[in-house]
């Protein structure tokens, strides 16, 4: 049994907020004191956003905490001993499935999300991207060239005859669409918390392609953080529109009302929100 504390909560937003500033140190360039601070044409990929995000991060775990008993809340780490059971470490399990560390979540979603929303948001205002398409043919021209001396860009002859195969076809013309746009949900599904598992899984999906292709740039370092965002699906966007979203939505196992199904009433918790560790 563990008791939580406003204390404890505070702490893990000091944490959180210094991971975020971590990662845009280590992996962004420019990231807090970039030149463009604040530019209307590239508004996604400016330097105040990036403040905007640690302060929401402080924001979310001071909220979480005023939330909180002020004797705290008892959690209950015990683990089945059912016959095959593999019991994980107490401290990883309650990462990945206790609501009352999500703000532990919140750098991760907002470094990857702000990626891909910068990212994706210059593209949907770029005609090579939106109207024809010649910015994504020209990627995969590079892409599939076969060099005269060494190693070409992609590795796996299947993939290069999968790009090749799109190109003759001129698929890249709606292909580039679903790239720009898929970036920008992307991005967004993440900073606000909204079916954080999805966005992340697309996001790596996405990543994977891009090194298929010989791409590396920040696509390691997101495909690793989204793999992390997927495993902490069920609370990961808890301090976001997850908090709604997942009890209304339900789970492929125990369905929630917009499924049809309605729920058995459930104890309340102090953060007002809900517990899929429960």
């Amino acid at each position: 049994m563990i008791t939580m504390t406003r204390t404890k909560v505070y702490v893990m937003t000091a944490v959180a907020a210094a991971v975020y500033v971590a990662l845009g140190i280590i992996f962004a360039d420019d990231y807090f004191t970039g030149g463009n601070y604040f530019d209307k044409h590239v508004w996604a990929d400016s330097a105040i956003l990036s403040w905007i995000l640690l302060a929401a991060i402080i924001a979310g775990g001071v909220w979480q905490a005023s939330r909180m008993p002020e004797a705290g809340v008892a959690i209950d780490t015990a683990q089945s001993d059912a016959e095959g059971q593999v019991k994980d470490p107490t401290l990883w399990r309650l990462f990945i499935s206790n609501s009352y560390l999500a703000v532990l979540w919140m750098p991760l979603r907002f470094f990857v999300g702000h990626e891909w929303l910068a990212a994706g948001e210059h593209k949907v205002r770029d005609g090579a991207w939106m109207d024809t398409g010649t910015a994504l043919q020209g990627y995969f021209e590079r892409a599939v060239a076969i060099p005269e001396q060494g190693r070409p860009a992609i590795t796996y002859g299947w993939f290069r005859d999968f790009l090749q195969y799109m190109l003759d076809h001129e698929w890249y013309s709606w292909f580039a669409k679903v790239v720009a746009v898929g970036e920008v949900l992307v991005g967004l599904g993440l900073i606000f918390g909204a079916l954080v598992g999805i966005a992340a899984f697309f996001g790596t999906l996405m990543n994977f392609n891009f090194q298929l292709a010989g791409s590396a740039s920040t696509n390691p370092v997101l495909f690793g953080l989204g793999v992390f965002l997927v495993i902490g699906w069920k609370v990961a966007g808890h301090l976001g529109l997850d908090r709604v979203l997942l009890p209304l939505l339900g789970t492929p196992w125990t369905r929630g009302p917009l499924a049809g199904k309605k729920q058995t009433p459930r104890r309340e918790m102090p953060l007002g929100g809900h517990s899929i560790a429960d």
